[in-house]
């Protein structure tokens, strides 16, 4: 019952806010008839999401890089495990109080300071917008190859498939959260049935699991093999960095605790870890099959001679990509950019943004090859997202004892506010914690750094901000402190 208490008291004092340009109908906590998530709903929602093309490219890029299917196994269901932990951590805040991730990050960045680490992680939801869009648009063209002959000779083909997938994403923004819930509900099962007939097909095709496990490691030394772990690892737990911030803006939906933490626990390490084996058995029989190791299934699917195959292959394909990117690359950065102006910007106009920006940002050039998609993308954006997750998990956990002042997170004058809307130490502990993460990616002997970015970042910035908050610059806290504590 703690839960619900909790979601009326926070909207019965929000209601006497007079200054409400803090707040909209999508950033305001949930209603207790609108926490309908149970633990199959989330389990479903992860489900949905980890089934996907970029988690199978991230599967056989390992096998590309030069592990071997235990190898790489092994580092997807470490970094899976990893990253459960801050998303279960960061999760509590929204189930207990009803509130998306930008609200969340108010409690300790500033109602107004609170839009950087929402940008940064509306940025990099931006990308993955773009990199799903991709390749759910060059899915939809291959389909019309095989429907339509013809369409192979057109030019503008894949521009005319990457444009009827976003649209189909743009229709889903439009319908709202309820859509999503829906949509991974019911694309969950028949998704991880469809990866199954994929893995029946390697079995067959490469003369069973012995040839495919057999495939060994391409590493020399044992200094080699760690020298491309060590990264490897930092972008597995990158893969999900993004949705261990604004998980609130799921868990806020869940009927309980015990629901997003036995859904997550559920959903994610071992679909990821399922669906990882997958790729990886797919791409390892590649290589014998093909003599190459192919890790992008659509390249893959246009070598298959049975059209029937290919259509129902493409459709599931077309399918994961689309449940994916609705949940995980446009709830938050809609949120994101709502929290910039919640009195001109809704869920639906966030959405419409990201989806545009996703565009821009030009995904064809991240998903060039596997290193840039690994060593580049993924690990390079944990290294702002590392320091966001320490310095959050400290102050809930750590600083406030997971006590939040609800009114005061849409109150511009109150407990959050500190010194006009910035909490400067959360700003100098995220500032120090992405500069040591970065400075290995320009220093050669401090490369370890870089390679660790996400843990190096989230240790920095959780320790620093402890000390700041902690010390004698903790009236910068209180400031404009609110006299009544929830």
């Amino acid at each position: 019952m703690s839960i619900i208490i909790d979601t009326q008291l926070v909207e019965s004092d929000i209601s006497t806010i007079e200054n409400r340009k803090l707040i909209n109908n999508d950033l305001a906590p949930t209603k207790v008839s609108e926490r309908s998530w149970g633990t199959y709903a989330i389990a479903a929602l992860w489900i949905g999401m980890s089934v996907n093309i970029p988690t199978y490219m991230l599967a056989s890029g390992l096998i590309s890089g030069g592990m071997n299917w235990w190898q790489a196994l092994m580092t997807i269901g470490l970094g899976n495990l990893i990253v459960l932990v801050p998303m279960v951590l960061n999760a509590h805040a929204g189930t207990k109080y009803g509130i998306p991730f930008p609200v969340l990050a108010r409690a300790s960045f500033g109602t107004t300071g609170s839009n950087i680490p929402a940008l940064l992680r509306a940025i990099v939801a931006c990308g993955w917008f773009g990199i799903q869009t991709w390749i759910g648009g060059q899915a939809i063209n291959s389909l019309m190859v095989i429907l339509l002959p013809g369409w192979a000779v057109l030019s503008w083909g894949p521009a005319v498939g990457f444009m009827l997938f976003w649209a189909m994403n743009v229709y889903f923004i439009v319908k709202g959260i309820d859509s999503i819930k829906w949509l991974e509900s019911y694309g969950a099962p028949f998704l991880l049935l469809v990866g199954l007939g994929l893995l029946t097909w390697a079995y067959i095709n490469a003369g069973g699991f012995g040839p495919i496990l057999s495939q060994p490691s391409k590493f020399k030394t044992t200094g080699e093999f760690w020298r491309f772990f060590i990264p490897s690892l930092t972008g597995m737990v990158g893969f999900w960095a993004t949705l261990s911030l604004n998980i609130p803006d799921f868990s806020r939906f869940a009927k309980s605790q015990k629901s997003q933490m036995i859904g997550q626990a559920l959903g994610l390490p071992p679909t990821m870890i399922i669906f990882s084996f997958i790729g990886i058995a797919v791409t390892s029989a590649t290589v014998i099959i093909f003599g190459e190791a192919i890790w992008d299934p659509v390249v893959l699917l246009s070598k298959f001679r049975s059209p029937v195959v290919v259509i129902i292959s493409l459709l599931s394909l077309i399918v994961a990509t689309l449940t994916t990117n609705i949940a995980a690359n446009v709830v938050s950065p809609a949120n994101d950019f709502s929290n910039l102006s919640p009195k001109h910007i809704t869920f639906v106009k966030g959405g419409l943004i990201t989806a545009v920006v996703g565009i821009l940002m030009m995904p064809w050039k991240l998903l060039s090859d596997y290193s840039a998609y690994i060593f580049g993308w993924l690990i390079g954006y944990s290294s702002f997202l590392g320091p966001i997750a320490g310095i959050l998990i400290c102050d809930y956990f750590i600083i406030r004892k997971r006590k939040l002042n609800g009114k005061d997170l849409y109150d511009p004058n109150g407990e959050y506010n500190y010194s006009k809307g910035f909490n400067l130490n959360a700003v100098y502990s995220l500032a120090a914690g992405v500069f040591v993460a970065l400075i290995g990616l320009f220093v050669d002997e401090l490369r370890f750094l870089y390679d660790y970015a996400w843990f190096i970042g989230f240790a920095v910035a959780f320790l620093l901000y402890w000390v700041l908050m902690k010390s004698k610059a903790k009236p910068l806290m209180f400031k404009n402190r609110f006299t009544k504590e929830k």
